[in-house]
Order: C-alpha cells, then structure tokens, then sequence
C-alpha cells in the first residue's frame, strides 16, 4: 500500500507506461491495454498545421510504444511468480497470454508452462450441459485441441482479428488478441516479433451461444514464419489444425512449408482475394496448394465482399468440422517434449528440485485415498484436534455446572493433548517443513507453488464427483446425509494449508525442536501468504502458534506493527474473495462452492512514505467462509456457526465490508440480522467498527438514485434488527444502527457492476466492476488517512483481541461473557486517572475547607452568634461554588481524556456515563461532607465563646488582684519565694469558684436519632422506656424468636443459628471499629454520628437479608445493642472536647505567666523577651500544631501516593490484587476469614497497617512534620516582616500601643492559615512594657526558637497512631474512600465490587469465589459449595434464598434479582485457581466456621500450588 493507492498518476514518460499497464492489470481493468503513448500537452495540441504536416512524413516514434513489445517485455523483466501473476490476470481480462516468449538476446524463445499453470478455468462441454455438470481444470493440463494461426510474409488479412471475430460469436466483441486496428496496434514492434499466444475457447454448455461444443486453444504466432522458424515448427508438432493466412507464397516460404513432412494433414490456407490481386500473386499460391497436395476444402477464400464477421462465421464453421476427426491434442507434457526436442527453453526447468519435491510428496498422496493419507501423515489435525475443540466449548457451557465435572472435562482434554504430543513428524511433513526452512525465500516459494498447483490438481480431480453428490443430496434435504458429505468433502480437501495447520499443531503440542517454526511463517506471512486464523475443519484456533508467529512479525519489524484491520462478509458465493483480490492485488483462494472454510488473513505492508499518512505499518486483510450456505443452512448448528463467525472477525476488525450480490435486500435479511447482532456485541464492549455496504451486480447511471428508496429501506430494517437484537442480547432497546456502528447511508453505500462483461467463461471482467472497486478503495484509504481518533492496534494488542473474542464466542451468551485485558487496561487507566482527578478535587476542596474554617474560628469572639451563623451560611455558599468548579473542571478532564488517542478510549466509551454520574457523586459527597463539617465548626466556636466568656471573666478578675497584690506588695521588700507563695495563694482564691461547661445527654441524642430512625416502624412503645446506659453490656446472642414463624423451623436443619451469630458478631466488630474511628478525635459529639452508625448497620443487613429470614425483632435489639454501647463512647468523646475546653484548664496555662507578669512588675524587670517567648508558646505553637494536625492527613496521602506503593492504591482491581496475593503469602485462616465476611472492617485495617509500617520503616512522620513546619514558619516569618511596618512601608512607631497593633495585624495576617487563641493573645497584652522595635527583634529570635523547639521535639518518634489520633484528615481514611469503591459485595460469593467510580449501573469484579467460603451450602447434606458464582450462572444449577422467597431460581437468570450485578465466566480456567487453592488448604476451618461440612473438591484442585494460584492471581488481574 503506497501513496499511489489513492491517486491515479497520469503517464508522463515513457517508463511510467508498463507502470500504468501493471497497475491497472492488477485492478483487472480491461483497458490496461489503452495506454501505449503519452499523453500530448496542450502546447503540443496547439502546435500549426504545417507542423503537424511535417510529422507525417517522418517516422517519429520515440513516445510510443507497441502493446505486444510491452508486455513481451514486462514478461521478460519479470521473476516467475510474478509472470504467473500476469498471465493469470491477463486471462481473466480475456487477453491471451505468451505461450511461446522470445528471448531479449534473439536467442531461442522460451516456453511459458510455468507461468500459465496458475490459469485455472471452469467450463461446461455440451456433452454434460443436460447433467449441468462442469469441467474444472489447468488449461495447459487439460488435452484441449489447438489451432495455431500464423501468416506469411505477404498478408493483407489480420489473423488476430479475425481470431477475435472468431472467439466472440455469441457475445460482445472483445478483443483478446492485438491487431492493427486496435489503438497502439499499428505501432511498429521492435521485440515481440516471434512472439506465440495463446488463449481458449471454453464453452458455457449454451448452444445457442457457445462457437464450439468442445474446448479449443487457439495460437497466434507475431511475425511471419521465415523469422520464426523454431516457433513454427514447434506449432506444428503440437497443433491440430495450423491456419497460414496468405496473399502469396515467396520461394523461401514455399521452401519452409515444403520440408515439413504431414503437414498437409493440419494445413489450412487462408486466402484474401482481391481485385487487384496479381497474377502471379495467386500463381504462387496455386502452386503451393499443388506441392502440398492440399484438397480443396483445405483452402478458404475470403472473397471479395465478404466482411469480416461472415469469414468469421465460415472460419469457425469450418474449425468445428476439423474437431471431429482429432488427432493431436495439446498438453503441458506434449508441448514440453516438442520444446525439448526442438532446443527450445522450458521455463520450467528452471526450479527442477521444488518440482521433484512436491512430486515426492503427491506420489505419497496418490497412493492411498486423501482422507487416509491425513490421518497417517497430518494426523494432529485430525479428529483428536476435533474433540479439543468441542472440550473447549463445553468447558465454556458446562451445563451441569458442577466443578467435578468441569474437573472431568479437564483431565479428558490433558490426556487428548497428550496423546497428540506423542505423535512423530511423518515422513511428508518433515519433508515439507525441510522444504519450506530454506535460508532462500525464491526457493521456498518455488516448492509452495508447484505443491499447491499439484495438490490442487490431485484434489480437483478428487472433489468433482463428491461435490456432484452433495448437490444432488441437498435436494432431497436428508440433513444426516447432507452433514456426512460435508464431513467427506472437509475430508478429501487438501491443500497448503493443512500442511501449514499441522505445523502449527506441531509448535502447539509439541513445542521440543520446534522452536524455529513461527520464524519461517513469520516470513511467509511477511511475503503475502495467507495465515489460517480459524481452523474452519475444527472450528478452533490453535491461541500459541498464532501468538508466536505474529510476535514473530512484530519482532521482524523493529515492534512497529500498527494494524488496520479489513474484513469481508457475505453469504457464500457472493464474490467476497474476489472483492478482495481485485481491491488489493491478493490472492485469496476464489472457486465455486463452500471454498473458503474459517478464516485466513493476509497482511499488507504499507509503504514507509505512507506510512506517517496512513499511520499504520499493515493493512491486515481477512477473509472468512461465506455465511449462510444454502447447504449448510439445514444443519441445526449453522447459524449458531454463522453468529459466532461474524462475531469474531467484526470484533477483530476496523472496517467492515458486508457483500452483498444480490439485488433484493429482503433477501439478506438473515446475514444482516447476523451482522447486527456482531456490531451490537462489539459497541457494548467498546469496538466501534466502521461498516460499508456493497451492492454487487449494480449497474447503470442511475443506480445510486435509484436505490435511494432502498438504502432506506435497507436502513429501516438494520434500525428494526438492532431494536430486536438488543432485546435478545438483553440491552436498552431503543438504539438504531447507526447508534451501533459508524454508518452514514450516503457515504457508506456502494454499488458495484457485475463481474462479468458478458457469460462465462468467455466473458472478460467488467470494467465497471475494476472501476467501481478501484474507487471504492480509494475512498476507504482516504478515510483511513483523514481518521486519527484512535491509537492503532498494535499486534501484542491484536492478538489479545484474538483471545479473547475466540474465548467469549465459544459461551451462548457473548455480552455476558466478554472480557478482554484491553478493555480491562484501559478501563483500570481511566479509573486510575479518575482516582488521580478525585484526589485533587478532594485536595483542593480540603484546603479551601481549612482556609475557611480558620476564618470562622478567628472571627472576632465578640460579635453575635447570629453573625457567625450568616458567615457560616456565606461559607458555604462559597465552598458550594468552589466544589462546582471542581466538578466542571474534573468533567472537562474526563472529557479530554476521552479525545486522547493513546489510551483505547474508543474501548471504554460506554463507561463515560458512569463516571460522569460518579464526578456528580463525589461533588454531592464533598459538598455534603463540607456542609456538616462547617456546622461542626460553628458548634465549635460557639463552645469555645462559652468557655472564653468564662475565661474572661475570670481572667479579668485574675488581672486585677495580680495588680491589687503589686500594689500590697510594694510596701514589702520580699523575695521571689515570698512573691510567689503571695501569688499562689492569690490564685487559689480567684479561681476557686470557676464554672465549667455544660455536659449534654449524649445518651439521650442518640436515643433520640434511634427514635427517628424507626420512627415509620411502630417501635414507639418499645422505645418509649428504654434506657440506652443498660443496653450493649452483654454479649449479644441470637434467639429463635428473631426467626419468622415460616423460617424457624429450618433453623435448626440448616444450622443457622451458628451462621447466624458469626455474621452478627461481624457486624458488632464492624461498629466497633466504627465508633472507633469516629471518637478518636479531638471533635464534639454531633448527631451525625448516630446517624451514619446507623446507616452503617442497615447496609450490613441489607448485603446479608438474603440468607436469613428475620423478624423486625432482631434489628430492633441489634441496634439499641449497638446504640448502647456507641452512647458511652460517644459521652467520653463529648468529655474529652469538653476537658480541653475547660476554662480552669485553660488558666491554669497562663498561670505561669501571671506569676512571672507579677514578679517584673514588682522588681521592675524588662519583658520583651518574656513576653515574646510566651506568644510563641501560648499563642503560635498551638496555632502551628493545629496547623499540622489539619495539613498532615494530606500529606501523608500524597507521600503514600507518590511512593514505590502508590500502584497499590492506583486502582481497586490492583488494591485487590495487592490484598489477596499478601493473604496467599501470609497464609493465615483468620485473616482470609475476615477478608470474606469482614470486608470493609479488614480492609481499613490493612490500610492502616500498611501506612503504618511504610511511614515509620522510612522515619517519613517527622520529615512530613519538618516540611510542614518550615511552610508555616516561613510564613510567620513573613508575617512578622510584614506587620513591622506600616502599609506605606514606614516603620511602625516604637511605642507599647505599636507592640499590640502588630500582634493584632499579625493576627490578621495570618487569618486564613491559623487560628491564635484569643484568650492567649489578650494575656500577651496584660501589662506589655516593651516598645514594638525591640519586641519585633524579641520576636524573631523567639521564633528561631520555636522552629528548633519543635523540629527538635518531631525529631524524638512520636508515636503513629498518636499523630495519626489528632489528624483531621485520616489517611487511612482517604485512601480508603480511594480503593473501597461503592462497597457492594457479590451475592453469592461475597467477593467485592472494583468497577470504578461509586455510581456505576453494574458491580464487577476480576475473580469470584467458590460460594462456599462465603457460607454457601446444600441444604440437605449440609456441605460447602465448591463452585464459584462464574460457573454456577453458566450452569442449570439453582439456588434459593431470602430474596428469591426460599423459591428455587436458575443461576442462569440471576439477573432477575441481582440486576445490578455483572458475573462474567472466568477469563481462564487457572483464573479461579487461587480461590480454589484456598477452599482445599482451609476447606475444614472454613466448614467448622459455618457449621457444616467441608466441600467435596475435585482431586484437581488438591494438585494446585501455591505458585499456580499466584499466577492464577496474576492472570485474573492482568498483572504481567
């Protein structure tokens, strides 16, 4: 594929005319033969008269060229192969071709066997037109009788014309051989004199049409005889009949004809009278005539008057009757000895080795039948292979569902493979592989071509009497006997291709030695031979040899393997492979009958200058067997065949191409439906193909109008069928096709003329047809070139498509079933970049948050409670808009992801819906989240306003008498021991009296919140006198009256009771850790609390209410159990806030700097300094540690994020890899019995312990903490720098009333990143001596002070969860919420959903469980399950719980009460591996934990290791 495949270059110079030629004979365009000059400029065209005059009489042809000349020279610069190729679409073309080529040197010439053994035809002689039977043959193969024409010297007569009159009748003239009335034809010819073609008359069993009943070859020798001797002679060897057309006979020639002995047997003379004829012209013909002793008969006279088609006519009337006595028939074998023996050149001869070779092999082949000779020596493709097949798919389907027997299928399969791994290389393969590993590809391609030709031969003659009887046999419709020929027509077919199946079977099974096999197919592949994708014998894939193959390719070409992937469908017969073959000059197998069966692929290299245009490195083009065989439609698995077939090659595909060659659409109304139900498949999985439709046989100006009511209707029934195949695929029915597939009805709509100009086998190639198909090429190249909007398919990917659409197709239920680890990666990139989008918003909505609440906190403590309520609703306001830019900006994010083309978002598109749902979500999440805090911020302020109040009022009072105790005390002279027991004593009294604050019923709010909750329960009597400090200080044990009087009578035959305090015990321990996490911190008691505890309570319930019955009962007491115990965790909690806003304790910290205030007022020392320290003490070191304390969380994340670990967290699917592959390592039953029933109280447990060890194993705490404290001293710092001068910049004035101004601004500064106590700030005020100049140096120094202090104090390990205790941002909370996800668990399984964003329609997740390590058992013999879930829905199995009513209901339609769920089958069988390892290893604690009995697990699962259920891990999770 090349830049000239999408423009049509004009002829400019002469060597762009074999170019042209070539081109446009690969098109099979019947007017290649137009362009024989180049084409005149306008100035030439205008050139005066005289010029043009003066050209005539010269004889200038230097721009033009013979049509015989070129192609006797295309021949000549062509290789063999590419010569087969020539003649081989010159002859469809209706050309004739070189039978006989000169040679460049004027040396002998050389016979063409080689290059026209590809010419295959079919024909129906008359002797079997009533049978309507066919003749299918190598024409050079076939004993065909042949009539050489050939002229002497003086001839006015054109031969070649009157060959074309000749072979036309009946039909179009159509000119297949040159002749000088053609254009081109008159040019002078500098080397194809001597030149010998050939072509056949082949009748169509019509015989009003047909010219000749029989076969006929007809020869055209160029040239007189007397130049071509050898030629002549070589004629009349192997000729019938030879016809000399003559005007007169010279001595030389008389001489010529003479010598030669018999040659009156085969002679006609062919004479032009006319009038002018001379004497002595005719003399010489007489004389000859006499010499010869030719009878009268043997001369036919074109008299004057007699036009060319009438001579024609007398000419062909006169060939038939010298058929009926033949004696010489032309044959490769005849016509080579003759070559031979006349020292003329074989072309064959020249790759005598690859011939005997092939031989070597047919010999073998011919001495037992076809079918006997595959079974000894292609015998891995036999019916072993077959039954692999059929295993594979029933593994797929097991119907009975039960994990034995699928253990069953399994050992059957293994002892299938092998046995197929103990067969030896036979004596044919090996020497086909010898032949095919040659270092020398002309070599290799010599051997290929002569065993196809000779294995097509050998089974040609073969099939003809089998195919009779099947399509005898198909009129009766016997279905068995219809599947029996089948089978026997697949049996007797031999070919290439089953040689290159075996050798892949042989890398499959048999991998010792055979390691260099992919390379020569590689190469094979390389060089434009097909590779079988699809075994269509066994309707199998053989996975390894594919892989490795096209790896091989992708290796070879330096990993740059961008893939555009092209495919044909169509009903059988419909010319697809033709289509194919003319679009792109390959040479897909074309025949009649079921030819092609499964599915082949030819990659087309594209040109390096292309290559950046087109941005793909190879056109892969596949070709399939036709669909709806009006045979095969009667066997009752024929549209599941067809259905599978179009799923797999569209889901392979970019492009799709469905033909169709019939002119009533009704009529492809089956392969449409078909096709539909493909494109439908592949949309929900996240391929969109593009798909054309061509419309074969088409003709006329006006089709494409005229068909414009059609396409419509053609439209109208694709939307129809998408609505009908979505509700057989069980998607939304309102979709139209074009919602399925790229499809635009104008532009992807093509109508195509018939193949055939005329009836075959005389027809040529319609030209209309190349045209059409030409354009139709060169539009979807161009579309390809202007489409960039998707990465390519590389082949890695590729093949990973392979797998798994093969894999998928072989279940019943494609969209069900379909996993595939592109989609999967793709899908895990955008839930990680998703998690990366969510924290940010996350980020920046907390930082805005702590902006805002330390303006909150620092408003001005003597403003109205009012005020900070309208300031709080303000807040929020703001924050509500700042969330909804985050949104906007998230969505913009996603958005822009999708336009990406390196990350296959064309595969996910489908889930864009569901992450924007989730985008949502999370806004209303935060927004949620941000509103309760800022109400809890509020509460706090207003809690701290009490606790001031009462702080002032007793520090006034405190500030007076220390001013009251000066003035006794300066009377005195004392002593700072006498100072201080004065101020000590003083202190007792003043704050003997000092309130606390109120302590709240927490008991009682938390009642009050149960009471609203079953407040539409009518519970009110039974709460009415409940006393919440009673409840929750027993164990708390289940009683049969929580059972419904239906279900406890079961209780005891299916041992719930057991089950039933394990999953209640479970609960308990979950709120436990619950109510754990929300008291430990620093924070007040809110009714939130309770709310969410309860909520907490009802999704535990409501995952597990299907395996238990139970009264309203058992909630009620399980609650107010629960509620109990919270209302006493909660009150500590409401103390602790209480005791740390305790006014007496808050005194008691200044009490310290009272004492010192008094001690220098007394001795009338210098504070600056003093005072300086204790405002970093009092007032900047809390504000820094609050600082820490809110900032830190985030840190911690980000450190955790940006870490080694930080995969681990990048997704849930990988979260859950982590998880499950630490449990297999840590091989412990307590942990994996927690995991299962105890899932998000576990999973918080191994966050925090995986923080944990990670932040104290890199000493991370205290370098967080240092980074953090350089942060806010350097914007201390600032502050100070700031605050010390006036907005002007002038200093401040250095006076004490300055020294308060700047600790106010510094406030102020500061205001949105910490909050300084008010109180301690007042008591920094209390009676300040210093002026602002030194104050601000004291400052400064007081600060490098504190910044040491505390890096000090951060350096000596704190311990974690100490620092983690006062966090307001838990990290292990954060990252839970990452990894967590929406919480639901399986069903049946209990295994967790990892589908990304918490607003996805369906839960998924990469590998389920045997159901019996979440419990599941049989009733009746009281075992644990083995079978996981993705089985179990592909069984008939049933199961039967509180949802289903305890009715049994089929796994298969779990959908009906799990809607929500997406349960696919396994991606392997080793996927489950890991489960199944860990039900044998723990089988009986498990069982002992449930109360029942172990499982009965197949003997294969105790075979399995740690090490396979690893990597059984590993390959659900895709982890390479």
């Amino acid at each position: 594929i090349n830049k000239d495949s999408i423009s049509e270059s004009t002829v400019s110079s002469l060597k762009d005319i074999p170019w042209y030629f070539l081109k446009n004979l690969f098109k099979i365009n019947a007017e290649c033969r137009s362009c024989f000059q180049l084409q005149a400029t306008e100035e030439q065209n205008e050139e005066n008269t005289f010029l043009e005059l003066d050209r005539l009489t010269s004889d200038e042809n230097d721009n033009k060229v013979n049509v015989l000349d070129l192609i006797v020279a295309l021949f000549l610069c062509a290789d063999s192969f590419l010569q087969q190729e020539l003649a081989l679409r010159m002859s469809m073309c209706q050309f004739s071709v070189p039978l006989l080529l000169p040679q460049s040197n004027n040396s002998q010439c050389c016979l063409m066997i080689w290059a026209l053994s590809s010419i295959v035809k079919e024909w129906c002689p008359h002797s079997l037109s009533e049978s309507k039977g066919f003749v299918e043959k190598i024409l050079l193969q076939a004993n065909i009788p042949l009539f050489s024409f050939i002229r002497l010297k003086n001839c006015s007569l054109s031969k070649s014309q009157m060959l074309n009159h000749v072979l036309s009748r009946g039909q179009q003239n159509h000119n297949i051989f040159i002749h000088r009335d053609m254009e081109g034809g008159a040019i002078k010819r500098e080397i194809s004199n001597g030149l010998v073609e050939i072509t056949w008359y082949l009748p169509s069993g019509k015989e009003n049409i047909d010219v000749f009943p029989e076969p006929v070859a007809f020869a055209n020798l160029r040239g007189d005889i007397s130049q071509s001797l050898a030629q002549f002679h070589f004629l009349v060897q192997v000729s019938t009949s030879i016809f000399v057309f003559l005007d007169k006979v010279e001595e030389k020639e008389q001489d010529i004809l003479n010598s030669l002995r018999d040659l009156g047997g085969k002679l006609f003379l062919v004479f032009n009278h006319m009038e002018d004829k001379d004497t002595q012209d005719i003399l010489s013909v007489k004389k000859t005539i006499e010499r010869l002793g030719l009878p009268p008969k043997r001369v036919i006279i074109k008299k004057k008057g007699l036009n060319g088609v009438e001579f024609a006519k007398k000419l062909s009337a006169i060939a038939k009757t010298s058929l009926e006595n033949i004696s010489v028939t032309a044959d490769t074998k005849t016509m080579q000895e003759k070559a031979v023996e006349l020292g003329l050149m074989v072309d064959e001869c020249r790759n005598e080795k690859q011939r005997m070779a092939a031989e070597e092999i047919i010999k073998e082949i011919a001495q037992q039948s076809i079918p006997e000779y595959k079974k000894t020596q292609i015998p891995l493709q036999g019916e072993n292979w077959k039954k692999i097949s059929k295993l594979e798919k029933e593994l797929c389907r097991p119907g009975k569902g039960e994990e034995d027997y699928i253990s069953r299928l399994q050992e059957e399969e293994k002892k299938i493979k092998t046995e197929q791994a103990k067969c030896t290389l036979s004596k044919g393969i090996q020497c086909f592989i010898d032949n095919i590993s040659t270092s020398k590809n002309e070599k290799r391609d010599f051997f290929l071509t002569w065993l196809k030709l000779k294995l097509d031969t050998h089974s040609r003659e073969k099939l003809s009497d089998l195919r009779n009887q099947f399509k005898e046999k198909c009129k009766t419709k016997d279905v068995k006997l219809i599947k029996k020929l089948d089978q026997a027509l697949m049996e007797s077919s031999l070919g290439i291709e089953h040689y290159m199946r075996e050798i892949g079977l042989i890398f499959e099974f048999m991998p010792k030695n055979t390691s260099h096999l992919p390379r020569i197919a590689a190469e094979m592949v390389m060089e434009g031979y097909p590779l079988e994708l699809l075994d269509g014998d066994a309707s199998n894939i053989p996975e390894k040899w594919v892989s490795a193959v096209l790896n091989e390719v992708h290796n070879k070409v330096g990993k740059s393997s961008r893939l555009l992937v092209l495919t044909v469908l169509g009903v059988q017969s419909s010319g697809k492979s033709t289509l194919l073959n003319t679009m792109f000059g390959v040479q897909f197998p074309v025949s009649s009958g079921r030819c092609t069966r499964g599915v082949y692929m030819i990659f087309l290299k594209v040109k390096k200058d292309f290559r950046s245009e087109l941005n793909y490195d190879f056109i892969v083009l596949i070709d399939t067997e036709g669909l709806k065989s009006p045979q095969m439609a009667q066997l009752e698995d024929s549209y599941e065949h067809d259905n599978q077939l179009a799923t797999f090659v569209i889901g392979l595909s970019d492009i799709v191409i469905i033909n169709i060659a019939m002119e009533n659409v009704t009529e492809m109304k089956d392969i449409l439906q078909i096709a539909v139900h493909a494109f439908l498949r592949m949309t929900h999985i996240g391929k969109k193909s593009v798909c054309h439709f061509v419309h074969q046989n088409v003709a006329g100006v006006s089709a494409h109008s005229k068909c414009m009511t059609e396409r419509k209707h053609l439209l109208e029934q694709l939307n129809e069928m998408t609505q009908i195949a979505s509700e057989m695929e069980k998607q939304p029915t309102n979709k139209l096709f074009t919602d399925v597939l790229d499809y635009d009805m104008e532009k992807n709509n093509w109508n195509i003329p018939g193949l055939w100009h005329g009836t075959p086998p005389m027809a040529p190639v319609n030209t209309g047809y190349s045209e059409a198909v030409a354009d139709f090429k060169k539009n979807l190249l161009e579309t390809i070139k202007n489409n960039n909007s998707s990465e390519p398919t590389q082949i890695p990917d590729f093949l990973e498509w392979i797998r798994s659409l093969w894999r998928t197709v072989k279940y019943e239920n494609f969209i069900f079933s379909f996993r595939n680890t592109l989609v999967a990666q793709a899908y895990d990139n955008l839930c990680k970049a998703f998690n990366d989008w969510d924290w940010e918003f996350r980020k920046e909505i907390n930082s805005c948050q702590n902006k805002i609440e330390m303006e909150i906190l620092n408003t001005d403590s003597d403003s109205q409670v009012q005020s900070w309520s309208k300031q709080v609703s303000e807040k929020k306001k703001e924050l509500s808009n700042k969330i909804q830019t985050e949104q906007m900006k998230m969505t913009d994010q996603l958005y822009e992801y999708y336009k990406r083309t390196d990350k296959r978002v064309n595969l996910i598109e489908k889930y864009k819906v569901q992450f924007l749902n989730s985008i949502k979500g999370l806004a209303n999440e935060i927004e949620q989240a941000v509103t309760t805090k800022l109400d809890s911020v509020l509460e706090l302020k207003k809690g701290r306003k009490k606790a001031e109040e009462i702080q002032t009022k007793h520090r006034d009072l405190i500030e007076d008498n220390v001013m009251r105790l000066l003035n006794d005390c300066k009377m005195s002279n004392l002593s700072d021991v006498q100072l201080t027991e004065e101020f000590e004593k003083m202190w007792s009294e003043t704050t003997a009296n000092v309130s606390g604050l109120e302590e709240r019923d927490i008991a009682g709010c938390v009642l009050t919140q149960l009471r609203k909750h079953f407040s539409n329960r009518n519970f009110s009597q039974e709460l009415q006198s409940v006393d919440l400090n009673k409840q929750g200080r027993e164990q708390f044990k289940i009683k049969k009256e929580y059972a419904d009087s239906y279900f406890s009578k079961f209780m005891v035959a299916i041992n719930l009771n057991k089950s039933l305090q394990t999953f209640t015990d479970s609960v308990l321990e979950s709120c436990t850790h619950f109510l754990r996490d929300t008291v430990d911190t620093n924070e007040d008691y809110n009714d939130s609390f309770t709310k969410d505890l309860l909520e907490n309570i009802d999704k535990l319930l409501q995952q597990n209410k299907k395996d238990y019955r139970l009264n309203p009962k058992y909630e009620l007491d399980l609650k107010l159990h629960i509620c109990g115990i919270a209302s006493r965790e909660f009150l500590k909690m409401h103390q602790k806030f209480l005791s740390n806003l305790s006014p007496q304790i808050q005194l008691e910290k200044y009490k310290p700097g009272y004492l010192q205030d008094f001690v220098d007022l007394y001795k009338n020392r210098d504070d600056c300094q003093r005072k300086a320290n204790d405002y970093m003490q009092l007032c900047i070191k809390p504000a820094v540690e609050d600082f820490i304390n809110r900032s830190l969380g985030i840190a911690i994340v980000d450190e955790i994020l940006m870490s080694h670990h930080s995969a681990e967290y990048s997704s849930r699917s990988f979260f859950q890899y982590n998880i499950q592959k630490e449990l297999l390592l840590k091989d412990d039953f307590d942990s994996f019995r927690k995991y299962i029933k105890m899932y998000e109280t576990f999973v918080k447990q191994w966050i925090y312990q995986h923080i944990k060890q990670q932040i104290e194993q890199n000493k991370t705490l205290s370098k967080l903490k240092s980074r953090k404290l350089k942060i806010i001293f350097d914007k201390i710092a600032e502050g100070i720098e700031t605050v010390s001068k006036t907005p002007g910049g002038v200093p401040l004035p250095d006076d004490k009333e300055s020294t308060k101004e700047l600790i106010k601004n510094l406030r102020n500064f500061l205001v949105k990143d910490i909050s300084i106590p008010v109180e301690a700030e007042k008591f920094i005020f209390f009676k300040i001596q210093s002026t602002s100049h030194p104050f601000i140096n004291s400052l400064n120094m007081a600060l490098e002070n504190l910044t040491t202090q505390m890096q000090e104090e951060y350096q000596k390990a704190e311990g974690f969860t100490e620092t983690l205790r006062k966090l307001t941002v838990k990290p292990q909370d954060e990252l839970f919420k990452r990894v967590f996800g929406c919480g639901h668990q399986c069903p049946f399984c209990e295994t967790p959903c990892e589908a990304g964003g918490k607003d996805h329609k369906l839960h998924s997740a990469a590998i389920h469980r045997p159901r019996g390590l979440s419990g599941y058992h049989n009733v009746y013999h009281k075992k644990l399950k083995n079978s996981p879930c993705t089985t179990a829905v592909q069984s008939n199995s049933t199961f039967r719980n509180g949802d289903t009513q305890w009715k049994f209901h089929p796994y298969k339609e779990y959908t009906t009460y799990y809607p929500n769920w997406h349960i696919p089958p396994d991606s392997t069988i080793e996927a489950s591996d890991y489960w199944k390892y860990v039900l044998v290893r723990y089988n009986a604690q498990f069982a002992e934990q449930y109360g029942v009995e172990p499982a009965a697990v197949p003997d294969a699962w105790k075979g399995i290791s740690q090490e396979q259920a690893l990597k059984g891990l590993k390959d659900a999770f895709n982890i390479k």
